[in-house]
């Protein structure tokens, strides 16, 4: 986009969560070339306002993982336009305006039907938006497999220069063009320094899907419990990331408000919810299994403890944070231990403080106006294709009702108008009827199985 032009910017982001809207919304923000307009050395808007040069439509992908009215207020991130759509209805309104930049914040599958999808739509145009994706946070399982799944967007955002490093060797280990990885910094970082508070107050960052077992869920609440208890001068939270019946990026079975309906609280114990960053303004003490929420503790330079009791595995993702300083156990903890992370292993996670952390930011930004300036865009190109993956890209666009050549599949679920309110109703008891399989029928089934 020219400097001279007077025109906000026009991004749109599609994600299909929660915790994906605040990153894309946060991200489009944090990288829109807008340094025509303000200085390259800019924070951004981390408290979820929209900046002013900028026209942000958000898109949310109906799935099971849709938010709710309560999960997106508790976002905190604005738009100038937010409303729910099917991959069909989306890729029909990316036909009809005229964007410049789009954010797909999806899980890896969903990213690469409308990488297809798009390709398709587009064909014969040579104006078209710069396409953006990434990650939400700390990438500790199916690198390849989700790496893969992102590739043929202009620009895949990586954390972290260790995950830059990393995303690259696995585009040049296929054959894949890398030069679309850029490393950046997680966009919800910032806040104010830590300072100590009255009373201390330890904040335990619950995680949807990790652990998975009730037994380790039921253990991690237990030991918090007897912190709590062990220390009545503290004050004890349990941040939780969702409500029953609410899902998030990952799909959650055994809900610890429901566990803790089981147990008798003392009172320096809560539960609470919230936006993690104005949950941080008031901890001393984050503890967690692997949560992303640790990096924006460490961000602000709040004591941060990784949790080692279930052991330090991959399927925990805890693994993770090895060599960072914050490894510890709860024994460790009710002892009166506050680790000290390692500066250098910090510093790779994209953890940067003040101006080097509003620079994480300028190469992306720089590569977008570039590509704006150009005019004219080559056509996407993934690295699975029919030829490349003929048994496994067919499955991944067949579920966003999409044929292998990225078009709409017929019957494909899009409408001109927005649904009946008997649409709507059957919606969301289908939704109801999904949530309550996945948190009640599912445990029950399982537990019968291992008798």
């Amino acid at each position: 986009m020219p400097a001279s032009t007077a025109k906000p910017l026009r991004v749109a982001v599609l994600a299909d969560s929660d915790t994906r809207w605040k990153w894309g919304a946060l991200t489009a923000n944090r990288i829109s070339p807008t340094e025509f307009t303000q200085p390259a050395e800019s924070t951004g808007t981390p408290d979820g306002a929209t900046d002013p040069d900028i026209r942000l439509d958000g898109f949310l992908l109906r799935g099971r993982a849709t938010p709710t009215a309560r999960q997106l207020d508790e976002v905190g991130v604005r738009a100038d336009s937010l409303r729910e759509v099917t991959a069909a209805e989306f890729l029909r309104e990316m036909t009809k305006e005229p964007y410049d930049l789009l954010v797909l914040a999806l899980v890896g599958g969903g990213v690469q039907a409308m990488l297809h999808g798009l390709a398709h739509a587009w064909q014969g145009r040579t104006e078209r938006p710069v396409v953006v994706t990434g990650y939400v946070g700390v990438v500790y399982e199916k690198l390849a497999d989700g790496l893969l799944l992102r590739h043929g967007a202009d620009l895949v955002l990586a954390n972290s220069g260790q995950d830059a490093d990393r995303f690259r060797a696995v585009y040049e280990g296929v054959g894949a063009d890398a030069s679309s990885v850029t490393e950046v910094a997680l966009p919800f970082l910032g806040g104010a320094p830590y300072e100590k508070k009255a009373p201390y107050t330890v904040v335990f960052a619950a995680q949807p899907s990790v652990p998975q077992t009730r037994a380790d869920r039921t253990y991690l609440l237990d030991r918090l419990i007897r912190h709590a208890r062990r220390h009545p001068e503290r004050e004890v939270l349990l941040k939780l990331r969702s409500k029953p019946g609410e899902h998030t990026t990952h799909i959650e079975e055994l809900p610890y408000q429901k566990l803790a309906q089981r147990q008798d609280l003392p009172a320096n114990f809560r539960l609470v919810y919230g936006n993690m960053g104005e949950v941080l303004d008031g901890t001393d003490l984050l503890v967690t299994v692997s949560s992303t929420a640790a990096l924006e503790s460490l961000h602000r330079r709040v004591p941060t403890v990784v949790l080692t009791d279930l052991g330090v595995r991959e399927a925990l993702g805890n693994h993770h944070f090895v060599g960072s300083g914050c490894l510890a156990s709860w024994d460790q903890l009710d002892a009166g231990h506050e680790p000290v992370p390692d500066p250098w292993w910090v510093a790779r996670q994209g953890v940067a403080v003040g101006s080097r952390y509003a620079a994480a930011f300028d190469t992306a930004r720089r590569r977008i106006a570039e590509l704006l300036a150009a005019g004219e865009l080559p056509p996407l190109k993934p690295y699975y294709t029919p030829v490349t993956a003929p048994g496994y890209l067919p499955g991944v666009l067949a579920r966003h009702h999409l044929a292998p050549d990225g078009s709409p599949l017929p019957g494909a679920p899009a409408a001109d108008k927005a649904p009946s309110p008997v649409r709507q109703i059957v919606r969301r008891a289908a939704r109801g009827a999904y949530r309550h399989g996945v948190q009640r029928v599912a445990p029950v089934i399982r537990r019968m199985g291992e008798l």
